[in-house]
């Protein structure tokens, strides 16, 4: 199998994972009253609209890089920075009730992101240590 039947897997998870974080930054900035709904109402909206940019922001470098020949390994470290972060602040502040546990849905989508990463390609074209040990059918 070659590096770059390798690298195929990891450019369809930046193209979806780019997607998925650009509709997700940008849905609190075009209809915050619909993402309230859905995950609480926001005392600092300023801050709300910060989380959304830099998520746009992220899911947008990560559909550009998905089309240079080493772009899928930069996408993945933009994927799993990401995705940890998001996972990392789902899991700590939904118990503490700091926000709704709709968030949980947040963090199991963060997980297969995670996965899905893992699953893939790493660094350079390496093959991750999944499919390297012939782990990952």
């Amino acid at each position: 199998m070659g590096g770059t039947t390798l690298r195929e897997p990891a450019r369809g998870v930046a193209v979806a994972h780019g997607a998925f974080n650009t509709v997700g930054g940008l849905w609190p900035l075009a209809h915050l009253r619909s993402f309230e709904w859905v995950f609480g109402p926001k005392t600092d909206v300023w801050l709300q609209m910060t989380t959304g940019g830099l998520l746009a922001s992220a899911g947008l470098a990560q559909l550009a890089a998905a089309a240079d020949p080493q772009g899928p390994s930069h996408a993945r470290r933009i994927g799993l920075g990401t995705a940890l972060t998001l996972l990392a602040v789902d899991l700590t502040y939904v118990p503490k009730g700091r926000i709704r546990p709709t968030y949980l849905l947040d963090a199991v989508m963060q997980a297969g992101w995670i996965a899905a990463w893992l699953r893939t390609t790493g660094p350079r074209g390496t093959p991750s240590r999944r499919q390297a040990c012939g782990c990952g059918r």
